[in-house]
């Protein structure tokens, strides 16, 4: 009875490892090397004639044509917002201010592909030059494809998966946090364009001082999202400046803190800027629930 009950366990042991192994296999194939690319977002993100047609301009339907109405509804709203105070001496902001900022606003609107195609290429930069830095110190390229490498040569240098050990276990929430910043990054691309599409309103709201807070709000949002790449760039560069040693318990500790680091770069950087968070939280308790239901 105890000889059955023992091949019972070692059969479920291995059906679990068996499980994990083929999906962190698959993890391996397919989400890895496709993070450089969903990160470091360039000025490539413009490109595509559909999305430059949904944005359009001044001369094209799109949406820099629907703010450039728009200016006229912002005219119409100050005009009434005048008159209206000087029934109710209620303050308002004085014409010769409201000219001059529609008159910038003007300008912006219709240049906001410009503003937005610049603030990419120089976040694009500073993050290039970082991992510059890296490439030329360590002699070895900074990105997640190289990272992964790396610890397929140190902490996944196991000949067999097993759960149930501590760079097994490691090496299992490692995969799956990458599977999470794949689909983080994902949601992270998408809302940039969005963002982008949106720069036109938000930049017209400064017109007036009551809608001053949509601009406000969008920017900082814009920004940090940007800024995950530069985050994320520094925080690489220290990773591939420690040395690991499979035998010193503490290196190795430190080593897969880095990687934890980079998983959570996010929810850091929205602690300190604010804005959006594209978090996802996908872990081992989702793929039990997809195994066995619940």
């Amino acid at each position: 009875m105890i000889v059955i009950e023992v091949n019972i366990v070692s059969s479920l042991l291995e059906s679990i490892n068996s499980i994990f192994s083929s999906l962190i296999s698959s993890i391996n194939n397919n989400i890895y090397t496709i993070l450089d690319d969903l990160l470091f977002i360039d000025t490539d993100i413009f490109e595509g004639t559909h999305f430059m047609n949904i944005l359009g301009s001044s001369t094209n339907p799109g949406l820099v044509y629907i703010c450039n109405g728009l200016i006229y509804g912002f005219m119409l709203y100050y005009g009434f917002s005048l008159l209206l105070s000087y029934l109710t001496f209620s303050q308002v902001q004085r014409p010769s201010s409201f000219i001059f900022k529609m008159f910038l606003c003007a300008i912006a609107v219709n240049s906001c592909r410009l503003i937005c195609y610049v603030t990419v290429f120089t976040n694009s930069a500073i993050s290039t030059a970082i991992r510059s830095v890296g490439e030329n110190l360590f002699g070895t390229s900074i990105s997640f494809t190289k990272l992964i490498e790396n610890l397929n040569t140190t902490i996944y240098a196991e000949e067999a998966f097993n759960l149930f050990t501590f760079k097994g276990l490691i090496k299992a929430f490692i995969s799956i946090g990458f599977v999470n910043l794949a689909i983080s990054y994902s949601l992270r691309y998408i809302l940039l364009q969005v963002f982008i599409l949106i720069s036109p309103f938000a930049i017209l709201s400064l017109s007036v001082e009551k809608f001053s807070w949509i601009f406000k709000s969008w920017c900082k949002t814009f920004l940090s999202l940007l800024f995950l790449q530069i985050l994320v760039a520094l925080i690489l560069l220290i990773t591939f400046s420690l040395k690991y040693d499979q035998n010193d318990v503490f290196s190795e500790l430190v080593y897969i803190g880095s990687i934890f680091t980079i998983i959570k770069a996010n929810s850091f950087l929205k602690e300190f800027m604010g804005g959006l968070t594209t978090d996802i939280n996908f872990g081992l308790t989702t793929i039990k629930n997809l195994i066995i239901g619940g």
